[in-house]
């Protein structure tokens, strides 16, 4: 209950309570509701142009923005570390392990081709920070492809890889008699005198003349095609090599093995002798491929010097008589 005020009136000599005016009470209402609204705005322009005054939820926001940003920044630094890497993988991939494995690089298109059809991103859609959101998600996934395609590409190498050690295996590579078991190099690949029928004719091989008994070497890894005898070239072996290569071993004196038997490389498969259309004992050796004849003299890179290839290479060249 508010207080009663009096005032002293001089002409009547007495104490008179003190009315107050009902517009001047309204007065001070306004004024102070006018005074709380002032201040209340300026109040609010401090607020919003003194940054630094934070509420401890904006704080607390502010922080994790901030770690958000660094993490983000952490994960670009690891897809452009992870990119490079993948960059040099693919490189050696198309200018090193398909060029030695003779296989087509992938096109780069092949490689960092990205996704059509319908939105992948369209959840990502819609929110303050969506650009970067799906920016980053674009990398990744373009990331990710890459690295299936690069992997799918190096379990190819590997396949090739095994074959080609298969083929080098395979392949004919040496001499099929040691240099030091042979009389001579009798004849060499192309038209040659036969001995018997006395006419120039295609020698589609090499003699090696040698003792009858000399042992005869598998010139690559194989399985016995035949081991028979014939009429002209006698006691014959056929190895095939697997890769379109077979080699023939013709006019021995023995068979070491037998037909569909799996053989390697420096193996003895039989023994020089004179059987068929021969003149003089020693071996009559071909190479085929695809079921084509082609000159022995290009497959023993395995067993000799240069200098011993080219004495080989100088002989087989002379048009001489062949052994058969």
């Amino acid at each position: 209950m508010s207080k009663v005020k009096y005032y002293y009136d001089s002409e009547s000599l007495s104490y008179r309570k003190i009315e107050r005016k009902k517009g001047r009470r309204l007065g001070f209402v306004a004024l102070a509701i006018a005074g709380s609204f002032l201040a209340g705005f300026l109040l609010l322009l401090v607020y919003l142009n003194l940054p630094q005054i934070e509420t401890p939820k904006e704080k607390t926001m502010k922080r994790e923005l901030n770690h958000m940003a660094l993490q983000y920044q952490v994960l670009n630094k690891k897809m452009k570390q992870a990119q490079k890497v993948l960059a040099e993988v693919e490189n050696r991939d198309n200018n090193i392990y398909r060029v030695y494995f003779e296989a087509n690089p992938i096109p780069e298109e092949q490689r960092k081709a990205g996704f059509g059809g319908i939105n992948r991103y369209q959840d990502l859609e819609g929110y303050d920070n969506s650009s970067l959101i799906i920016e980053t998600n674009k990398k990744l996934d373009i990331l990710q492809k890459q690295i299936v395609v690069q992997s799918k590409s190096l379990d190819e190498i590997a396949l090739l890889a095994e074959k080609k050690e298969k083929l080098l295996t395979a392949i004919p590579a040496i001499q099929p008699i040691k240099n030091e078991n042979l009389t001579r190099m009798a004849s060499g690949y192309g038209m040659r005198m036969h001995p018997i029928l006395k006419y120039r004719k295609m020698h589609n091989g090499m003699d090696f003349t040698a003792r009858t008994g000399t042992e005869v070497f598998a010139t690559g890894d194989a399985v016995v095609k035949k081991a028979s005898r014939t009429t002209g070239f006698g006691n014959l072996i056929v190895l095939d090599h697997g890769f379109g290569y077979e080699t023939y071993y013709a006019h021995l004196s023995e068979f070491k093995v037998r037909r569909g038997q799996k053989i390697n490389r420096g193996e003895v498969i039989g023994e020089v002798g004179s059987t068929g259309l021969s003149t003089a004992p020693h071996l009559h050796y071909e190479v085929h491929k695809n079921g084509k004849v082609i000159n022995p003299i290009n497959f023993y890179h395995g067993d000799l010097t240069a200098d011993e290839y080219d004495i080989m290479l100088n002989q087989s060249n002379l048009e001489n008589q062949s052994l058969d």
